[in-house]
Order: structure tokens, then C-alpha cells, then sequence
């Protein structure tokens, strides 16, 4: 697992890196014109494609080459763990095809920015992104996950990446593996309702007492 791969140099310290993630992708959909129902549409691709099973799915959007890459690339921020499964576990990369084919307006920024870590890759070690071993992708990947501290010529990549890793996160926290993993629980039955618990009460300054005290009417 990579140390570091959140995007923003003031993430704060003793978070969870997925709890990060999960908060900067929530926040920036708007940024490249996407908005929930997009996403849920996205989502409910992502799922139909994973019941194929993931050898059977054909991307629509990327090539053979871009591929392995994208997948290679969406598992180094989200990896798998002792809680659940990775980004591609999710289908992160069919949320994406979906999303970059149905939204021209992702084309370029998504291969532009794929052919750049090619490149990048093949400058420093003589060979492609997804040949590479995982301590070279990382140290590729760590020059330009902070924007504030990366090298100005490494801007392309910075700005890929920030939009690569919003994707991921916001395919990997719509995907039934991202529901377990915050824990979501959708709508439930509560067959008896008793009330609010009493220290959550007292955390918002609260009390059903209040509540009960006569409305002087005017």
C-alpha cells in the first residue's frame, strides 16, 4: 500500500487516507461537470459490468494500452485492505469508461493525462507506467499528489491525477464494497421509536423536557 496518495497537502494528520480520499472526491465532482445523478447512473453501470465478471467486460471508452493503467492506477489510491476490497474490487474502472465516454467534456483531460504518466514513466526508468515496479510508480505517483509541493513542471500530472483520484472515489463510495465500507445501511425499519439517546442529547445542548414546555401563544 502506498504511504501517501491524497491529493491536497493539508490533509489533516490521523485521518484514514481512505477517509480522505472519500472527503476531497465528494467535494469536487462539480469541478468536472458532474453531478449526483450522473454519478448514480455511473454507479449503476459499474454494477450491471461486474456481474459480467471482470475478464468479460470490454472498455467503450478506453483503449487496450489505457486499460491496465487505468486499473493499475484507481487500486494505488484505493488498495485493498483488511476492510475491504480495492477500486477495481468495486469496478471503479467501468464508473470511469462510463463516465469518460458519456462526458466528452473528461476525453482529454483522462488521455492526455494517461499518455503523461507514460511518459513520465519512461523518462525516469526506461519503461511504462503499468511495467513499472510498485516503487517506481510510487515515486512518480508521491511527486504529484501534492499539488502545493510538486515540481511546476509536473503540473500536467498534478492536475490528472487530482481529477484521476476524485473519480476513484467517488466510483469506489457508490459501489455496494464502498456502502460496507462507510458502513451505509440505507433505509431501515425502526419498529419502535424510543428516542434520542440521552449523551447525543446532552452533545447538542438538548433535552426532551424542553421540547414538552408549553408554546405561550401570543
Amino acid at each position: 500500500m502506498l504511504p501517501v496518495t491524497a491529493a491536497h497537502d493539508d490533509a489533516p494528520r490521523g485521518v484514514d487516507r481512505r477517509d480522505v480520499v472519500k472527503m476531497l472526491g465528494a467535494a469536487s465532482l462539480a469541478a468536472i461537470g458532474l453531478a449526483s445523478p450522473d454519478v448514480a447512473r455511473a454507479a449503476e453501470y459499474a454494477r450491471a459490468a461486474l456481474e459480467q465478471g471482470a475478464p468479460a467486460y470490454k472498455p467503450i471508452f478506453f483503449t487496450r494500452t489505457e486499460w491496465p493503467m487505468v486499473r493499475a492506477l484507481a487500486d494505488l489510491v484505493i488498495p485493498r485492505d483488511a476492510r475491504s476490497g480495492s477500486a477495481a474490487d468495486a469496478g471503479v474502472p467501468e464508473f470511469m469508461d462510463f463516465i469518460v465516454n458519456d462526458f466528452k467534456s473528461n476525453q482529454n483531460w483522462m488521455r492526455e493525462g494517461l499518455v503523461w504518466l507514460n511518459g513520465e514513466c519512461t523518462r525516469r526508468f526506461k519503461r511504462g507506467f503499468v511495467a513499472c515496479t510498485p516503487e517506481q510508480q510510487k515515486q512518480v505517483l508521491n511527486d504529484i499528489a501534492f499539488p502545493k509541493k510538486a515540481a511546476p513542471a509536473l503540473k500536467p500530472g498534478v492536475d490528472f491525477f487530482t481529477r484521476f483520484r476524485d473519480l476513484t472515489a467517488s466510483g469506489f463510495w457508490t459501489s455496494r464494497i464502498g456502502f460496507k465500507d462507510i458502513g451505509y445501511m440505507g433505509n431501515t425499519i425502526v419498529p419502535v421509536w424510543e428516542g434520542c439517546p440521552e449523551p447525543q442529547l446532552q452533545k447538542l445542548g438538548v433535552s426532551y423536557k424542553m421540547s414538552m414546555r408549553a408554546v405561550r401563544r401570543r
